[in-house]
């Protein structure tokens, strides 16, 4: 999220969409609620009419996986109509900059593709080298401010949707044109100046093989109608765990290192190269551009790491990390091909239950079949854990060792978590845990000393008989990242949570002098601004520096006092990353003479003192600016030359509108999902994300216009059960209110079939079936589609045979597909193709 939780109150129009947040976020909307008496309207854009819908002003369907029709409809709507807020997309949007000679774009495909190798999971890549923008001679980005330059972004982002008409969008999503109208018109009311609006997006939009697209558009629209870094607006992800973004910040998914630091090349042989390879350059005197500091954060966080085993001439350590292959993929869905594929022995299942929760859970679990070991550190017993003995499978032929290490519920253990609004906040231990299980950290903890001591012991013993190869201990390949980590975080032999906190925030490891400022060896780094890339200090998560400080820990404050905008910032209850900033690009929140679009909710403004119609002193008030720097121009409207572009994380400091950086294009297309009820794609000849990950084992078919499987299929949560249900599913008076695996269909899609509301029915796709009840409602409708009717219907994920004892309960991603997105490998759930028969 840009903004946080408390912020929804200030929008004057809220767009939910890929997400069901009434049932699934009820604290999301609660402030929902308080902008709706505030007199703000609601748009609720699901396939389902849901919880949300219920309480929407205006609800429309569309057909799962065709969101970016949807929302490229209303890029256009917005351009033809002059609704976007010209002020902000000239002045603070890469809009005016001129797209190089090597861009184009014909019927689906951008310049610079070549398909994919045969079973290799990428059907296709781009040489985005094509999709440069033309530079000076100083290197910095050529610009036409009037936005007139045929090959500007602004006048390229007009041709390329001007494709995407109400009849065509209708055409392909099933949304009628007056409820696309309906939508459309209400929504682009928030590009006038002092208006604010938001969409609140989850899972919906993310799993597909063009989630990252799909919310690249929403951010083009919010860029287009002003509403970045404005109270009420922003692009806010409603995360489905109350520590997701704690854990992405933290480096959980393989690619990135703590602080969204770049993940390890083996190419990058050196600290100077990779270093090198991820620090931008900008020529733009009007750009901040914040990850010019990136050497900082990576020499603070290996310092973090080794701690003083890290020093200048051993890179600090850079040696020791784990480097992935140039052309390497080790997500989620890749380590179970992988596994599938017999390349992988071992396996630590923590926290999680992939056995129903990934996406083709079949292929998931034939391929923990063939470990030779796994731990599960868990609650309870789940469907992975006890695999071996499911639906199906036959114990004795299954060589995998299972380990169970119980772990403790959160209330059990003290840290903090980092909710969807970047606001860390400290829990602290309620009751003890029970019986054997202990907290992850006391489990992680303990494991790594022992893994540790096992490596001195090895270590001794190949000294001791290097001369004698018969009886030399075989020891563990490249032992120094092991021997060498940092790993003090205990007190009285005891885990600390606090100490890694204070870890995690970074340490001087010198005295130092910053700014005529002295600070002791030893103490707390009060800011990532204080970071430095010699040695001197450390930091695990630089984002997070400030967190805690030798002023106490900032993510356990509880003041309820607001900042003097009064807007729902309080900035004194608990922390928030970066710098305690509540809203993240929040000088776009202001004019370029720094005055607020939004007088009455602003986020910040510019309070320096002026003389003869120039700033003379720099001082901003309310929230903590983001790149605390001059505005643009002066009161009387000249240009500085010391003012910065509020986008500071972007290496030109402005908006992208126009994303060269993703794998499947600088603009969203919309491509139908890689299963999918149409034959052809209404706006080109290509049918599917051309990019798209596709594995090719015998556990990965799919079928799209099968007439095996003519109903499109999507899955969502319900209120009753969390995740895959290791929680709830135990629970006898949860278990009551909701009991069994269901699909829901439509009135329609039931008379068709001749279903009953109740009955027992099959629900299966090209890799599985699955045993349901019917739910026969009104909540999903029949679409128009490309001239015929596609039915859909929605199963809940949260079931698996562990619980209820019956093993008749099965989990929907069974019947899911584990193609994915390109840019982030997150499998398309959302959209896959089924049948529904009566058993």
């Amino acid at each position: 999220m840009t903004n946080h939780w408390i912020d929804l109150k200030n929008s004057d129009c809220i767009l939910i969409m890929g997400s069901n947040a009434a049932e699934n976020h009820p604290i999301s909307f609660k402030y929902v609620t308080e902008a709706m008496l505030n007199g703000a309207k609601l748009i609720s854009v699901d396939p389902r009419f849901t919880k949300t819908s219920s309480k929407a002003d205006i609800y429309a369907a569309l057909r799962s996986g065709t969101d970016i029709a949807f929302l490229g409809g209303m890029i256009k709507y917005v351009l033809d109509k002059e609704l976007y807020n010209k002020e902000y997309t000239a002045a603070y949007t890469n809009a005016s900059f001129i797209v190089g000679k090597d861009f184009s774009f014909k019927d689906g495909i951008f310049s610079g593709y070549t398909k994919g190798e045969k079973g290799h999971p990428s059907t296709g890549s781009y040489d985005k080298s094509k999709w440069a923008f033309e530079v000076d001679e100083k290197g910095v980005p050529k610009m036409d401010k009037t936005l007139q330059d045929p090959k500007c972004v602004f006048q390229l982002l007009k041709q390329h949707y001007d494709r995407y008409t109400l009849e065509t969008v209708s055409l392909i999503t099933g949304t009628s044109t007056e409820d696309l109208l309906k939508v459309y018109e209400a929504y682009s009311t928030t590009g006038a100046t002092g208006k604010a609006g938001t969409i609140m997006y989850a899972m919906g939009w993310t799993q597909h093989t063009v989630g990252t697209q799909i919310i690249r558009t929403m951010s083009i629209l919010q860029l287009l109608l002003g509403n970045m870094g404005v109270a009420g607006g922003g692009v806010n992800a409603l995360r489905g765990e109350s520590n997701v973004q704690g854990s992405t910040d933290h480096a959980l998914l393989w690619h990135i290192l703590p602080g969204y630091l770049k993940g390890i090349k083996a190419s990058q042989d050196t600290l100077t190269a990779y270093n090198t390879k991820w620090t931008p350059k900008s020529s733009d005197p009007l750009s901040i551009n914040w990850w010019q500091n990136y050497p900082k954060y990576s020499v603070s966080l290996l310092k973090s790491f080794f701690g003083e085993k890290a020093t200048k001439e051993n890179d600090f350590g850079y040696s020791w990390l784990p480097k992935a292959d140039d052309n390497g993929s080790y997500s989620w869905s890749d380590i179970f091909d992988a596994m599938y594929k017999d390349k992988i022995k071992g396996f630590l299942a923590w926290g999680q239950n992939p056995a129903c929760s990934g996406a083709n859970s079949s292929k998931t679990r034939k391929a923990l079949e063939k470990l030779d070991w796994m731990v599960n550190v868990n609650l309870f017993d789940n469907e992975t854990g006890s695999f071996w003995h499911g639906p199906g499978v036959d114990p004795s032929k299954v060589k995998t060792e299972v380990f169970m290490l119980p772990a403790a519920v959160s209330v059990e253990k003290e840290g903090s978590i980092i909710n969807s609004g970047r606001w860390m906040q400290w829990r602290y231990q309620g009751p003890k845990p029970m019986g054997d299980s202990r907290p992850d950290g006391d489990i992680i903890f303990e494991l790594f000393h022992t893994i540790k001591e096992l490596y001195h012991k090895d270590a001794s013993n190949g000294k001791a008989n290097k001369k004698d190869k018969k009886n030399k201990a075989k020891g563990g390949v490249f032992p120094e990242p092991i021997l060498n980590l940092k790993w003090d975080y205990e007190t009285s032999g005891v885990y600390d949570a606090h100490k890694v906190a204070k870890q995690i925030n970074g340490y001087f490891i010198k005295d130092v002098t910053i700014k005529d400022k002295g600070y002791k060896a030893g103490t707390l780094v009060p800011n990532f601004t204080m970071l430095q890339d010699d040695g001197s200090t450390s930091s695990g998560c630089w984002i997070y520096c400030g967190s805690y400080t030798e002023e106490g820990n900032m993510s356990a404050r509880r003041d309820t006092q607001d900042a003097p905008n009064n807007i729902g910032l309080y900035p004194k209850f608990a922390w928030a990353w970066p710098l305690n900033r509540r809203i993240i690009y929040n000088r776009a929140s202001v004019n370029p003479k720094g005055e607020p679009w939004n007088k009455d909710k602003w986020v910040v403004k510019f309070a320096g003192e002026q003389k003869d119609g120039k700033w003379t002193t720099n001082k901003w008030e309310g929230d903590v600016p983001d790149g605390g720097a001059f505005p643009l121009e002066n009161p009387d409207g000249t240009k500085r030359d010391d003012g910065k572009n509020p986008f500071i994380m972007q290496k030109d400091g402005y908006g992208q509108i126009y994303g060269p950086g993703l794998a499947d294009g600088p603009f969203p297309e919309h491509y139908e999902p890689l299963e999918c009820p149409v034959e052809k794609n209404y706006l080109s000849g290509q049918l599917v994300n051309p990019t798209a990950i596709v594995y090719s084992t015998d556990e990965d078919s799919h079928a799209t216009c099968d007439p095996r499987f003519p109903f499109v299929g999507t899955t969502y949560r319900v209120c009753e059960h969390w995740q895959t249900g290791l929680m709830t599913r135990p629970q006898a008076w949860l278990m009551e209110l909701q009991p069994q695996m269901f699909v829901e269909m439509s009135e329609e899609l039931a008379a068709l079939r001749g279903i009953k509301n109740g009955e027992r029915v099959k629900v299966s796709s090209v890799r599985a079936a699955v045993e349901c009840t019917a739910i026969v409602t009104k909540r999903f409708k029949p679409f128009k589609v490309g001239g015929g009717v596609v039915h859909q219907v929605g199963v809940p994920w949260h079931f698996g045979w562990r619980w209820p004892e019956s093993r008749a309960e099965e989990s929907a991603n069974l019947l899911t597909s584990s193609a994915g997105d390109p840019n982030t490998r997150i499998p398309e759930t959302k959209a896959f193709m089924v049948n529904v028969t009566k058993l």
